[in-house]
């Protein structure tokens, strides 16, 4: 066995021979943390849960007003950011700013929705509300405009299929009553003939049409067809997300031992190392 090696014994009875340097290293940790958290500005999260608007689109055709992935590029665009920013009144180099842009944190779930988590932070539970509150506003806004033309372009279509089917309609009651000969002369028959031919060709376009203006309807429903939004209220937790305490003080214990441990195992070296020096000139004096 190696009388340099240093066992738990011994650690403890480096410890309790050097109890100062321990507890001086562990206090100076121990200050530090609670200088720290007593300086430290609190950090409030908000989180929101964005539901990506859909609009009216061909079959096989995604009918989101824009795709996750450019929706996650748009929300870390600066300039987007500066505009959601100026909506608030707050400059682009201002504190707030600064924050917003380095807290902003995405979340993709493509399986739910899709949906985008949005997490922000401010320096109260207020301000990191406003800003998840105005960034989803500033993208509804965006995604209104993308969603404005395929949306009239539907309803275009809705209403020339609705138009078409009363004409068609209207058609059909004509070609009933001239398919109803009225007398047993020979024109008559063959204008029935005629008429009633017409008549299965114009109930065919109108189950048609029917079909096409419930499709129309369909897609145009609030389930199919909806604006970009949240889906749940924003949620802010009532503790600040930084400074993290129970976290800070954990590791600031932690180190503020370890720490404690080595200034005494140091100063219990350096005794160690004086007192056989001065041993040695003691001998050969």
């Amino acid at each position: 066995m190696q009388n340099d090696e240093v066992y738990v014994l011994d650690l403890w009875h480096i410890l309790a021979r050097e109890w100062a340097w321990f507890l001086a290293g562990l206090l100076v940790v121990l200050l530090a943390v609670f200088a720290y958290t007593h300086t430290a500005r609190r950090q409030w999260e908000a989180t929101a849960f964005i539901q990506i608007g859909q609009v009216p689109a061909l079959q096989g055709t995604d009918p989101k007003v824009e795709p996750l992935a450019r929706v996650l590029e748009r929300l870390q665009l600066v300039p987007f950011q500066n505009h959601v920013l100026a909506n608030l009144g707050i400059k682009d180099d201002a504190p707030e700013a600064k924050l917003y842009r380095k807290s902003v944190k995405l979340d993709p779930l493509p399986y739910a929705g899709p949906l985008v988590k949005f997490s922000v932070r401010g320096w109260s539970p207020e301000q990191a509300r406003q800003f998840a509150e105005a960034t989803v506003a500033e993208l509804q806004v965006v995604h209104q405009a993308l969603m404005a033309k395929p949306l009239a372009l539907t309803q275009a279509r809705l209403e020339q299929v609705t138009a078409d089917l009363k004409a068609a309609e209207a058609e059909r009651s004509q070609l009933l009553q001239a398919a109803t000969p009225v007398g047993t002369r020979d024109k008559d028959a063959q204008g029935a003939g005629v008429a009633s031919m017409l008549l299965t060709a114009t109930d065919a376009q109108i189950r048609e049409l029917r079909q096409t203006q419930g499709e129309l309807n369909v897609r145009l429903a609030h389930n199919f067809t909806y604006q970009t939004s949240l889906m749940w209220p924003v949620y802010v937790p009532q503790g600040p997300a930084s400074p993290n305490l129970a976290l800070i003080w954990g590791m600031g214990v932690l180190f503020g031992l370890s720490l404690g441990a080595l200034a005494a195992i140091v100063r219990n070296a350096l005794r160690r190392a004086h007192v056989a020096t001065v041993s040695f000139n003691q001998t050969h004096a």
